[in-house]
């Protein structure tokens, strides 16, 4: 696995993927395995720190697995699997647990979040997923965790937990860093872009899932908020129509020097039709692909098992090096 440095991120099954995940995240896996050992997971045990229903739950799973493969992600070149599938990842999570610190936890801005959304489930396991998060991390010795501007904090916790557990017991963890993309790396809300674009927005029209036909999407382009101006130009205090150029660079490759020309005496209008058109068309093939996966279930279940089996052979060996430096008794 150390011939090239080892990449693990993870996403979890809670519905279809928005194409902020696919820009920000997913799409960019597909490239990474070209340089990188990849690693990547359906995080479905952090997905019941938020009250699930366990059918919608096992069937999100398996889409979400499906539409990895669909994005690019190559079961044969990386290593794609299921969270819960791995034991290591419960098992190594008590020990990190002991080396992280209550006030730590209590500082988690998401933790903050989401207890505000859901203030009638404020559960143990939300308080404490970011050590889970850790040791999703550290079981494979990875070197670096794709993460956006709100997982940050996450990934400073988990560097924290594994240096202070090295310096106490000896080397046992890599210390990860962060690797993010340059463009893309947050994709904010059509109907109010100071927010980040999210699956569990209310609004309908805030958010384009990745699976949606191309009608659907170009209707939700039509109806993103911009600004009183006409004029296509990436500019300070322009929210909507910087948010709607970042999308049409990421899907067409274009810069944003280059769209301004291109739209240059045309208004929002065009543009934002422009844009849906780029965005159904850029992601056409995920679609078809999705589609193909999920009528061939046994090839999917043939994939998910063998990631698994080679993501605990890595794991097994962290968890195992782990107990032994805290003094646990080897079986």
């Amino acid at each position: 696995m150390k011939d090239k440095k080892i990449i693990l991120s993870g996403i979890q099954p809670t519905g279809t993927f928005t194409l902020g995940n696919y820009i920000g995240a997913v799409s960019n896996w597909k490239k990474l395995q070209e340089d990188y050992n990849c690693i990547y997971m359906i995080a479905n045990m952090h997905a019941i720190t938020v009250r699930q229903d366990p059918t919608a739950l096992r069937h999100n799973t398996l889409k979400a697995y499906a539409l990895l493969l669909a994005c690019g992600i190559d079961p044969e070149r990386s290593i794609a699997f299921i969270q819960s599938h791995n034991r290591c990842h419960a098992e190594l999570n008590w020990v990190l647990a002991c080396s992280t610190q209550f006030g730590e936890l209590s500082r988690m801005t998401q933790f903050k979040a989401k207890s505000e959304k859901h203030p009638d489930d404020i559960n143990a396991g939300l308080f404490t997923y970011p050590v889970l998060m850790a040791g999703d991390i550290l079981l494979y010795q990875s070197d670096l965790v794709p993460v956006g501007i709100d997982q940050k904090q996450h990934l400073e916790l988990a560097r924290d937990i594994a240096q202070r557990f090295n310096q106490k017991y000896g080397e046992t963890f890599t210390i990860p860093d962060a690797y993010i993309g340059e463009v893309g790396a947050k994709i904010m809300s059509l109907q109010d872009p100071t927010s980040k674009m999210s699956k569990s927005d209310e609004n309908p029209n805030s958010c384009i899932f990745i699976l949606e036909d191309k009608d659907t999407i170009i209707r939700k382009f039509k109806r993103a908020i911009t600004d009183s101006d006409t004029c296509v130009r990436f500019a300070e205090g322009k929210d909507g129509i910087n948010n709607l150029i970042t999308i049409y660079s990421c899907v067409t490759g274009k810069s944003f020097d280059e769209i301004e020309r291109e739209f240059d005496g045309k208004g929002y209008g065009d543009f934002k039709i422009a844009v849906g058109e780029a965005v159904s068309d850029h992601l056409a093939p995920v679609r078809n692909e999705f589609d193909r996966l999920m009528t061939d279930k046994d090839y999917l279940k043939d994939c998910y098992t063998k990631g698994a089996e080679k993501a605990e052979r890595i794991a097994y060996r962290t968890v195992s090096k782990a107990y032994k430096k805290v003094g646990f008794l080897q079986l």
